[in-house]
């Protein structure tokens, strides 16, 4: 009884140690914004879950929000979402973007392109140093602090104050976007290592990962027609007439690599 009473506690004590140090760290994790693509490109102004992200943000009066990708063909540019319905957000959300580039390999986009045994050493001990290359606004960061000064510099001249709200982007090209994380999960595991240590990294990626089925209002629409979605996406017959500057960033990966 005692045991078990002291492993109860323990577990109360990491969970509430978890919470509050993310009052006064730089992100404040979510989790997944999504499953399947709705429209392609991403994100831009009024995207649903740009507006969806700008929510989130908005209940939170937060200046601005994270969203993390897997990099692909996108500038990952950041921009302001206007179309919030908020009294103490009237000015809309700055949604900051960035991607991240694993240079050992595609990453975990797809249940077929996934190491488990390089999984699981990421899982135990965090990304190691170098691994990662970053695009934001344009830019490949080479190191993890380029990237988070970019990010943090973006955020106190948008008016930030507190964590900024985080989550990664989750849409799954072709699997099961249940059992598959989706697009942008590593970099979020790796900012909340970086941030909090890996036991809060370890609760907030499960955390995160129901996040969506509690709030998302697209949850049952993306779930129930994820098939269909992914194959129109894939087909290009939801990419809409919106311009992005296009940039490679293929040559930082492996040959057998493929990107999201």
């Amino acid at each position: 009884m005692r045991f078990s009473t002291v492993v109860i506690g323990a577990v109360a004590l990491v969970l509430v140690f978890s919470f509050v140090i993310t009052m006064f760290g730089p992100v404040q994790p979510l989790g997944r914004l999504s499953f399947v693509k709705l429209e392609n490109p991403d994100m831009y102004p009024g995207h649903p879950h740009s507006t969806l992200l700008a929510k989130y943000a908005a209940e939170r009066n937060s200046k601005c929000a994270l969203v993390l990708h897997f990099a692909g063909s996108s500038r990952y540019s950041s921009y302001l979402e206007e179309d919030v319905n908020s009294s103490t957000n009237s000015d809309g959300v700055y949604i900051i973007e960035v991607a991240f580039i694993d240079t050992q390999g595609g990453g975990s986009t797809s249940l077929n392109q996934i190491n488990y045994l390089d999984s699981i050493k990421v899982a135990l001990f965090g990304v190691p140093d170098g691994r990662y290359k970053y695009m934001s606004d344009g830019v490949v960061y080479n190191t993890y602090d380029a990237m988070m000064k970019h990010v943090t510099t973006l955020a106190k001249q948008h008016g930030q104050q507190g964590p900024i709200p985080m989550v990664y982007h989750g849409t799954v090209r072709t699997d099961n976007p249940i059992l598959a994380p989706g697009c942008g999960f590593p970099l979020y595991f790796q900012i909340l290592t970086k941030s909090y240590g890996i036991i809060p990294a370890y609760i907030y990626s499960i955390t995160g990962m129901i996040y969506p089925y509690l709030e998302s209002p697209y949850r049952n629409y993306e779930l129930l027609h994820s098939t269909e979605l992914q194959y129109y996406y894939n087909n290009g017959y939801i990419n809409i007439d919106y311009v992005k500057g296009n940039v490679n960033t293929s040559k930082y990966y492996g040959a057998s690599s493929s990107y999201d």
